[in-house]
């Protein structure tokens, strides 16, 4: 069984082992006299990057290079697109929703290994904001809506990477929960909500794992930049929580000078350039910044490249790791994904088992594995639903595409096109670089195509017959494009210069083309601004015609399989959601379908909730999440219970669009109104509880009992019988509904029991969250413990203690 802490003293875990190994054999460099050796503009040099994702070196006094990766479910290094192979692990919601802390610590396990690979020292995750509206287009990075259960499952991925000597940086500090107009709203909220929900994960990942750095927000928080907010990072992070490690910015979000260095920021990410450098020279001479402040900065700094062995004596790395695509990884992979896919209604059709089955949807041909924006990376593969249940069903499946879920154009990889190249020019025409690639697709920023003056992506079409075609282009430039013995040029204009249209919603243009077997379609861009690649596709046909073929392939299948869900058009960084409704007329399909099928199972490939009209009319929901680049292997061992898709939810799923708080500012401001009551502690007849999961096993839950610790609820003990034919996992929550207050989870333990088996569970119960904020803590007194399977299902209620002592 696994335990949230229950930890409230505020101090710190003792040291691992393995970082104290870590630690111990770099103690011969003395920080203080590292720093002593140094001048002024050598000591600020060292706090600006020097490149997107690397740190400078001072090889006067013994430090290498700092590599950085974004992360959070995968190293992506230092290439935007295209760059090095890696793991794709299934995103966070996803892993979150085993409520498994062993298994998080795995996670990052794995991703040390992955970054120490690439020689990566210091992995950008993990993404501990909260999920305060379920149209926020970020969240499948972030863990959940609950800070107990996100803050408790980054301990331990924080844990699990730097056991293993790679620093993790939690992020973003602080209250960035919206993605519109991010770099420069300011989000209002009184003490107690900050305190009590918005900090809370940074507070238990700082107190139980010590992590290496933060990152700081883009955002304002009460009209202060995150990177630039004394009281938050001087006085909460660094003082009250006594944190250790480095503060950085987020990239090109400090706009100050002397009130950035003076408010703790450490270092300015990326580099070289930006508001420190020369700037922050001169505001130490001019004495609007003490020198005492850059060796505080440089401090951390240096102790951040210790740890991770950069500073001191030469670093070991790993030689013997697993490959991103060796069976060890895998079978994690696959197992991180199927067990934390959730069962959301099921009259009896799943585990699957049927003679025949129509597979149906553009999700089950081409599946989502990841989300748009930092966080996305290049995997060896994508097995998608299709693949995964096809290699184990054979020919009892019939696979029919969809309806369009895309308003934009994905580039098309090597299903469409093969003998990808990409190549970069000088200014006289010459061949800088040139490269074999699996998407037509490639960053023009950022990468090895940075700095070239044009920018050539071509491939040949994968056909068996002549067929119309649309070909184009996506991405800012002037391009020429050559396809089928025709020419035609465009320009795609930059205006505005926002870094996130440019990079993840890039303009395109297409146009209609008879293409023939061995046509090479060949595109050149010049004044190339972030993202560029190619179009071609077969052109989309209506969407009658579509569900038409959907209907006759359900009513000849005993089971008819509707994959649906959302794209990185939704789930991105840089953009919040519009609206919960599924993309095109995905909705329409599974009306549809589900009226012509004898038995219709929705598998949802999201990561985020969104509106069901159609519920009632099937017989079961799959929540799949972005499974990773198992995807389909996973997906297809949770239909067919070969790994039983045991995960609960972790975001309440509203009704209609209108249940959801807005993440759009108004004015510049977003006034968090609703206090500390998000989510579920918010909700009154949502869609799906969050907690919700129904597993495919039977529980009763029999006797309980609660024991005090210092006043508070320290566990809660109950019966748990497993009254189902087969073997299932369990999460056994606990909830304190105070008199006065809203709602909040307050502990959770897994439990794995055999079928007809009864087992005593105990959970332990967080102290952190039976307090309020009041000019400072106090606790909470009174009201009613509920053991429930998730709100919607509670199980057990017991009285809360009444009389706690003070904290």
């Amino acid at each position: 069984m696994t335990d949230p802490s229950a930890s409230n003293s505020g101090k710190r875990q003792p040291t691992t082992p393995a970082t104290s190994k870590i630690a111990s054999s770099v103690q011969v460099v003395d920080i203080d006299e590292a720093i002593a050796s140094l001048d002024l503009p050598q000591k600020v040099r060292l706090l600006t990057g020097s490149a997107l994702f690397a740190l400078w070196p001072e090889p006067e006094i013994g430090l290498a290079a700092l590599k950085l990766s974004d992360g959070p479910t995968g190293v992506r290094g230092a290439e935007l697109r295209g760059g090095v192979i890696a793991c794709l692990l299934p995103n966070a919601t996803l892993l979150a929703q085993h409520w498994d802390t062993e298994l998080e610590r795995e996670v990052g396990e794995v991703l040390a290994d992955e970054a120490a690979a690439q020689r990566v020292h210091v992995l950008l995750g993990p993404t501990i904001n909260l999920h305060r509206t379920p149209l926020g287009g970020r969240l499948f990075e972030a863990y959940s809506e609950d800070p107990l259960l996100t803050g408790t499952l980054a301990a331990a991925y924080v844990r699990g990477l730097q056991d293993k000597g790679i620093a993790a940086t939690p992020k973003h500090y602080v209250a960035n929960e919206s993605e519109t107009e991010r770099r420069t709203a300011s989000m209002v909220l009184d003490a107690k909500t900050l305190r009590e929900v918005y900090l809370l994960p940074f507070e238990i990942v700082v107190e139980d794992a010590s992590p290496w750095a933060i990152m700081a927000a883009y955002n304002d928080v009460n009209g202060v930049p995150a990177t630039e907010h004394t009281e938050l990072v001087e006085g909460v992070l660094k003082g009250e929580w006594g944190f250790d490690g480095l503060v950085m910015s987020d990239w090109f979000a400090t706009s100050s000078t002397a009130q950035s260095a003076n408010g703790g920021l450490d270092l300015v990410m990326p580099g070289p350039g930006g508001p420190w450098e020369d700037k922050l020279v001169a505001a130490v001479e001019a004495g609007t910044v003490a020198e005492q402040t850059i060796d505080d900065h440089l401090r951390r700094l240096l102790l951040l490249a210790k740890r991770t062995g950069a500073f001191g004596p030469e670093h070991k790395w790993p030689d013997d790791l697993p490959a991103p695509d060796s069976e060890v990884r895998r079978e994690q992979l696959r197992r991180f994904a199927a067990g934390g896919m959730t069962v959301l209604t099921n009259n009896g059709v799943l585990p699957l088992d049927a003679p025949k089955i129509a597979l149906i949807g553009r999700h089950a041909i081409d599946t989502v594995a990841q989300g748009g924006g930092s966080a996305g990376l290049r995997p060896p593969h994508v097995i998608s639903i299709a693949d995964g249940l096809t290699s184990l069903l054979g020919d009892s499946v019939s696979v029919v595409d969809g309806v369009e879920v895309r308003a934009r154009y994905a580039a098309p990889g090597a299903g469409v096109l093969r003998d990808l190249r990409a190549t970069t020019f000088d200014g006289a025409g010459e061949v800088l670089a040139s490269r074999e690639m699996e998407i037509a697709e490639l960053a023009a920023y950022g990468g090895w195509a940075q700095g070239a003056a044009s920018i050539e992506v071509s491939g040949e079409v994968v056909l068996d017959e002549p067929t119309r075609m649309l070909v184009g282009v996506r991405g800012f430039g002037d391009w020429m494009l050559e396809v089928a013995g025709e020419s035609h040029a465009t320009r795609l204009a930059w205006a505005d210069g926002v870094v996130e249209e440019a990079l993840l919603k890039p303009p395109s243009w297409t146009t209609e083309v008879l293409v023939s077997p061995g046509d090479r379609i060949t595109a050149r861009v010049r004044e190339a601004a972030a993202l560029v690649g190619l179009i071609a596709q077969a052109v989309p046909l209506p969407p009658a015609d579509v569900i038409g073929a959907a209907v006759r392939a359900a009513r000849e299948a005993d089971v008819a399989v509707v994959v649906v869900g959302l794209t990185d058009e939704q789930e991105t960084e840089g953009f919040d959601k519009t609206t919960l409704a599924l993309p095109g007329e995905q909705d329409a399909l599974v009306a549809a379908v589900a009226e012509a099928a004898q038995r219709t199972v929705v598998v949802v490939n999201a990561a985020t909730p969104v509106l069901m009209p159609w519920l009632t009319q099937v017989d079961a929901v799959l929540w799949a999440g972005l499974p990773g680049q198992e995807a389909g292997d996973a997906v297809a061992a949770a239909l067919l219970g070969h790994i039983e898709p045991a995960g609960r939810l972790v975001t309440t799923f509203p009704r209609s669009d209108a249940d959801a708080l807005s993440p759009v500012p108004v004015n510049g401001s977003l006034p968090y109104t609703e206090g500390t009551a998000i989510g579920y502690r918010r909700a009154s007849e949502p869609l799906f509880w969050f907690g919700h999961g129904l597993g495919y096993t039977t529980w009763e839950y029999g006797a309980a009992s609660s024991s005090t610790v210092d006043g508070a609820i320290g566990a809660v003990s109950v019966s748990l019988t497993n009254t189902g034919a087969r073997a299932g996992r369990e999460v056994v929550q606990v909830y304190l509904r105070p008199e006065d207050e809203p709602v909040r989870l307050i502990g959770w333990a897994v439990a794995e029991v055999a079928a007809g088996e009864t087992t005593q569970v105990e959970v332990r119960c967080s102290a952190r969250v039976q307090r309020v904020w009041r000019d400072g803590w106090r606790p909470l007194r009174g009201g009613e413990i509920l053991i429930a399977r998730g709100l919607g299902d509670v199980r057990v209620s017991l009285p809360a203690p009444t009389n706690h002592r003070g904290m």
